[in-house]
């Protein structure tokens, strides 16, 4: 018997077993740079197709009237929409470049340089001390008095 079952019982109900199957779900979160490239993605498609919507009615209206300021808003209106596709395009030359920008992060590079002649050189690789195999101080002392000289 629960301590809850009083309460049950008092308010006439019957207790209900919680279900045991309770999955997290993992909800991949976006990047900003991402979510505002779809964001004016959208926009200037919605634009451009708004733009190509107008451009019909106004040629209509310019055919129908044949009047010439008809003709320089359609004129307009088609380069605007010309300009917005730009945009598009732009859009998406940035948005690479944000990409590439990420993927060429800088890398740690640890260069060793050694100074010296190449005979020091073949005298350390003999001895094995550019493999860390030098077995006693002394050697190693003597080595480093080496490449100084």
């Amino acid at each position: 018997m629960s301590k809850f079952d009083e309460i049950d019982e008092f308010l006439d109900v019957e207790p209900v077993d919680a279900p045991k199957n309770n999955k997290i779900e993992k909800v991949e979160k976006k990047e900003d740079s991402t979510l505002d490239y779809e964001y004016s993605r959208g926009n200037l498609y919605s634009l451009i197709e708004k733009g190509q919507e107008a451009l019909n009615g106004i040629l209509e209206v310019a055919q129908g009237s044949d009047h010439p300021r008809a003709y320089e808003v359609a004129g307009q209106i088609i380069k605007s929409v010309g300009d917005t596709t730009d945009k598009l395009i732009d859009l998406q030359s940035k948005m690479k470049e944000l990409k590439k920008e990420e993927k060429d992060s800088p890398k740690t590079v640890n260069n060793a340089l050694f100074v010296g002649s190449t005979s020091d050189l073949s005298k350390l690789l003999k001895k094995g001390v550019l493999n860390n195999n030098v077995e006693n101080e002394e050697e190693w002392n003597h080595l480093q008095t080496l490449k100084k000289a």
